[in-house]
């Protein structure tokens, strides 16, 4: 097994997840735990980055804390849709209203437009004990860049982790852990788009990589500053949160790959890995099918979009290429290890097989 990467969790039996089957739960009790001397290590290391690079920014990124597949039983009759629409409908009232005031107050914003959605298909109405749902509940906190560049990215990474695990039974629970998001993009004539980064980016200079990214609070909230965004102020916004990771993947494909939005499918949630190089840090990996052709994304990539500077070229492979891609292969050398956990991930859910 490749050492930089891991499949923290899969959803293999359900090919996948869409965005109506996703939870979080926001709390502070899934943020960072923290020490004195851990505080003043990781000012040291961004006062060191910043000074070597001036332009560098903080930013607040959402904290995986942990996830878990649960499965529901419908409590009444219903005519059932893919995953659970009737229970999402059910609190869309509540749930909007929150957001509208939220939004009104400098809180929240449902962000669940931004993104295409999916043709539901209906199913005949079954007994509430015939229909378990399994839904995939995300336990988030809050970080932020500098907190990853002092603790995932530090050279005291590996201490830290002895410590969580002595201190607190987790050799996570002293890490930023930021939540990112990867895309395999998939063309109409069933080629998976990868990117060849540039020498200039601060990770994997080099290297294939998928689209990917973050998904951000700043989206989820409107009217605060990076400083002013907290956990209290996203509780009530769960589904806005949700909105936000699925649409911040299709956000990274069209600034990278250049292809608008309209030519995206709706993402499909695979599972999530893990980047041993950056000390465990999880990514939550997308299954999108695009309408275009190969030649077509070729086309819009080449126009250079807003973040065309990322990368130096765009390589296709075909969708049997990926389900035979292993670490004796001489291009997984070449991947990095977001694209090499995207990839064990789409050979254990199958996304696009009917």
């Amino acid at each position: 097994m490749d050492p930089e990467v891991s499949v923290m969790l899969h959803c293999a039996p359900s090919q996948g997840f869409e965005e109506h089957e996703i939870r979080v739960e926001i709390s502070t009790s899934f943020n960072r735990r923290s020490a004195p001397e851990i505080e003043k290590h990781i000012e040291a290391v961004w006062n060191d980055r910043v000074t070597k690079e001036p332009w560098l920014f903080n930013g607040a990124k959402f904290r995986l804390h942990s996830a878990e597949l649960t499965t529901a039983i419908p409590s009444t009759p219903t005519n059932c849709v893919a995953g659970d629409e009737a229970a999402e409908t059910s609190n869309s009232g509540t749930a909007d209203g929150e957001n509208q005031q939220a939004a009104h107050e400098g809180g929240c914003r449902d962000t669940t437009k931004e993104i295409p959605q999916k043709h539901t298909s209906t199913f005949p109405l079954r007994k509430p004990s015939e229909q378990p749902k399994v839904v995939l509940s995300l336990q988030l906190g809050l970080t932020c860049y500098k907190d990853f560049l002092g603790t995932n990215w530090s050279q005291e990474a590996v201490n830290l982790q002895r410590r969580g695990e002595v201190e607190f039974g987790d050799p996570q629970a002293l890490l930023a852990q930021p939540l990112g998001v990867g895309a395999v993009l998939v063309t109409s004539d069933g080629q998976v788009v990868l990117l060849r980064r540039s020498q200039r980016v601060a990770e994997a200079a080099g290297l294939l990589d998928i689209p990917g990214g973050h998904p951000e609070p700043k989206a989820v909230c409107q009217g605060v500053s990076e400083d002013a965004i907290s956990v209290e102020l996203m509780q009530g916004c769960e589904r806005a949160v949700v909105a936000e990771i699925f649409s911040s993947v299709c956000a990274e494909v069209r600034d990278e790959v250049n292809v608008p939005l309209s030519f995206l499918g709706a993402p499909v949630l695979m599972g999530i890995a893990l980047n041993h190089t950056s000390s465990g840090r999880p990514s939550a990996e997308f299954y999108i099918k695009c309408s275009l052709t190969t030649e077509e994304v070729k086309d819009f990539y080449w126009r250079g979009g807003p973040e065309a500077h990322e990368s130096t070229d765009i390589v296709f492979l075909s969708r049997e290429e990926m389900l035979q891609l292993n670490e004796s292969a001489s291009l997984w050398s070449e991947l990095c290890p977001s694209a090499k956990g995207a990839v064990l991930l789409y050979q254990l859910v199958r996304p696009d097989v009917v």
